[in-house]
């Protein structure tokens, strides 16, 4: 169902909202934990660090999707705050041919440069071929993914948070029945885990179309309706690239950092898988507050509600604030345990450098927190320059702090210690723009 957000309780809205998200998330987090966990478990710890350093290129793949997606979504989520009803059916048609003409390049991209990558990453030997098993793949499936993103990425700029969530939830299970079923009963190692994937993701983008045709008219767009309209394309290349720039260079900080994990060895390679797989896990509340509060601005601002802005930040801020130290509690009391998950107990250095890794990044989810809810906030209200801007120099100090720290006598440590780092300095450009109020007039509606 659609939701008008620019009426009613602002916190009752953003949360209501990321719920929906979240579980779906978490269940998304899933797809990867149980990779990891069944290839760790049935298979060893060199298949779970391959299928961990396959994972940095793999988000690179999927931030450009959810950048190149962003761009369409604030523009989508401003029409519909602003009612602009013709318009808005143009800019979905547009949003779906642009985005699909993308997904055949990247795929044909992947696939050519995927050895490339994984030898600029310094993967050792022992875990190369199955690293390249994984990530080709990925990549031949990589269409299924876009089609599913454009369509729930529509939907949740309309405020609809919950559809997708159904369909993602189907699509887990049948990931997690397929990864046992490949590698635990057949025993095709790291590609039976690639090709539940895949064929996971293939049955959430029929489910999508299928809903979409029956019950979302306004998306159920005929031959007749899928028109390019050349300005709005150009809006959303506008809005999209700087996000689609930043959610790439997020990726591609992460791949230097992998490259930097990789130097140590395999043991650090699966600690920092397993535990970068609860991180991940944990900073899901956080990450869909504030995608919650990007859907929130965009139609607030396109309806010329500025102070309720406002208000969703304030709320937005009090709910992360909760579920943050919450969160941090959790791993510092149960951290071990969480990281015997993906590797058996008697891999007791995995485990030790693991929780390492968790306890040093946990104590810092509010300030993350913080920074993920002011960037959504200017992405919201079209300022996507300055997110972009923001990643850049996160990523500069984490990637230098990496660097520098793991040269000392931390070694790995440093890298652990780095991302925090990252945080604290990155989060001080959005909150200052934010104050500026120089984000007040980037709408893009009339």
């Amino acid at each position: 169902m659609l939701k008008d957000m620019t009426k009613g309780s602002p916190m009752r809205h953003i949360f209501t909202f990321a719920i929906p998200m979240l579980i779906g998330n978490i269940f998304q987090q899933l797809y990867n934990m149980v990779d990891s966990i069944v290839v760790g478990r049935f298979v060893g710890p060199n298949a779970l660090a391959a299928v961990g350093t396959s994972f940095p290129v793999i988000m690179l793949i999927i931030s450009m999707v959810i950048g190149l997606t962003a761009g369409g979504g604030i523009i989508i989520s401003q029409l519909y705050g602003a009612k602009e009803m013709e318009k808005l059916k143009r800019a979905i048609s547009t949003a779906f041919i642009f985005q699909l003409i993308a997904g055949i390049i990247i795929t044909f991209m992947g696939l050519t440069l995927s050895g490339w990558l994984l030898t600029k990453l310094n993967v050792p030997p022992e875990v190369f071929d199955d690293s390249l098993t994984y990530i080709r793949i990925f990549f031949a499936g990589l269409l299924t993914m876009f089609a599913y993103n454009i369509y729930s990425g529509v939907l949740r700029s309309l405020g609809d948070s919950k559809t997708p969530l159904y369909f993602l939830i189907v699509s887990t299970v049948v990931n997690i029945v397929l990864d046992i079923l490949f590698v635990a009963r057949y025993g095709w190692g790291v590609a039976g885990v690639a090709w539940a994937t895949v064929i996971a993701q293939g049955v959430s983008t029929v489910l999508s179309v299928i809903y979409v045709y029956a019950k979302v008219p306004l998306l159920a767009l005929k031959p007749k309706d899928f028109i390019f309209d050349k300005e709005l394309f150009f809006t959303m290349i506008r809005l999209g690239i700087p996000s689609s720039i930043q959610q790439s260079l997020a990726s591609l900080g992460i791949i230097a950092v992998q490259g930097l994990v990789n130097s140590f060895g395999a043991v650090t390679m699966a600690a920092y898988t397993a535990a970068g797989r609860l991180d991940s896990f944990a900073n899901m509340p956080s990450m869909n507050i504030a995608m919650s509060v990007s859907t929130f601005t965009g139609q607030n601002l396109g309806a010329g509600k500025t102070e309720r802005v406002k208000e969703g930040l304030v709320a937005a801020l009090k709910i992360m604030a909760v579920f943050s130290i919450f969160m941090s509690a959790l791993i510092f009391m149960f951290g071990p345990n969480m990281i015997t998950i993906f590797i058996d107990s008697s891999e007791t250095e995995v485990i030790r450098q693991g929780v390492e890794y968790m306890k040093t990044v946990s104590i810092f989810y509010p300030v993350f927190g913080i920074l993920l809810i002011f960037n959504n906030l200017l992405r919201g209200a079209g300022d996507t320059k300055i997110p972009m801007f923001t990643t850049l120099f996160n990523l500069g100090v984490r990637v230098v702090a990496a660097y520098y720290l793991a040269s000392t006598s931390l070694g790995y440590r440093g890298i652990w210690i780095s991302l925090p780092v990252g945080w604290c300095v990155g989060s001080l450009v959005p909150v200052t723009r934010y104050f500026s109020g120089k984000w007040k007039t980037k709408a893009v509606t009339s």
